[in-house]
């Protein structure tokens, strides 16, 4: 069991415990609480220090700014599907979907699932492909940086010593941008996915593509963009069969591995299905 556990109520007391030493910040507890149950079974220790941020009113709420949009960093799942957002957000709603259930949706927050920094953590493409920041907070003051760099690899992230994630933005785009996200697993729900992919793209006046972000999830160890897939996007039109711009070049960025869900192959087959089938139905999701 933790040795430390403190629960404050204002941003500025919770900087100032980080900067005491080491802790583990628990906000809707849907990672660290399992996390803790293995480790008394098994007999290892776990977070010994738990600073909860669940009591800090700041960190909450999803707010729509003039160039961007906030979610506070206790800002759940629910609370994001729920939202009055702009359409082009449905790739990030629908990965809300499918993280665990409705009980971990209820509980879980947006800024918790990239902190977790699992490969297959299902809202990183879809940060990503909207061009996301994380705003980290400490007592020398706040930064941000892309989602694409926060995450390092396989639970690492940029959080220095002292830092907290405070809030994610992400930039409006035109009313009339389109997004699109598919999830492969092995049943529907309740499931650690094999693959996932996460789209947007903006038009300019004639209706032809001036903005595209396509990023892949469990096929590497960070998520990935596929950045000459975009770029061969600019100027096409939704309508096109967007699909055989899908090649291998374009797929190249990604490097699946073999595990227990799949093996390297069928994940970058699945990969390159699901890119062609979110392409394919754009303007057709809402």
């Amino acid at each position: 069991m933790p040795s430390f556990y403190e629960r404050p109520h204002t941003l500025d007391v919770a900087l100032d415990i980080l900067a005491s030493g080491s802790w583990t910040v628990l906000s809707g507890g849907t990672d660290i609480f399992p996390g803790l149950t293995d480790a008394q079974a098994w007999g290892r220790p776990g977070p010994q220090r738990i600073l909860d941020i669940s009591g800090i009113g700041e960190l909450g709420g999803i707010e729509i700014l003039d160039d961007e949009v906030r979610f506070g960093a206790r800002a759940t799942w629910t609370e994001m599907i729920e939202a009055d957002l702009p359409p082009y957000f449905y790739t990030l709603k629908a990965a809300g979907r499918d993280v665990g259930g409705v009980q971990i949706q209820n509980r879980g927050t947006i800024a918790g699932n990239i902190c977790n920094a699992s490969p297959a953590a299902d809202g990183v493409p879809a940060l990503i492909a909207l061009d996301a920041e994380v705003e980290l907070s400490g007592l020398r003051g706040i930064r941000r940086i892309a989602v694409a760099k926060f995450i390092q690899g396989n639970r690492r992230t940029a959080l220095q010593d002292g830092e907290l994630v405070t809030a994610i933005y992400v930039p409006r785009l035109f009313s009339v941008a389109l997004s699109n996200f598919h999830k492969l697993g092995a049943r529907r729900y309740l499931v650690i996915s094999i693959a996932m992919v996460a789209v947007v793209v903006d038009f300019d006046e004639s209706g032809a593509i001036n903005h595209a972000r396509v990023a892949i999830g469990s096929c590497s160890e960070v998520a990935q963009r596929l950045y000459l897939l975009e770029e061969n996007m600019i100027g096409r039109r939704p309508d096109e069969d967007l699909r055989v711009l899908v090649t291998r070049d374009t797929l190249s960025p990604l490097s699946p591995i073999d595990d227990i869900r799949a093996d390297a192959g069928y994940r970058m087959r699945a990969a390159q299905n699901l890119v062609q089938r979110a392409l394919a139905e754009l303007g057709t999701e809402s």
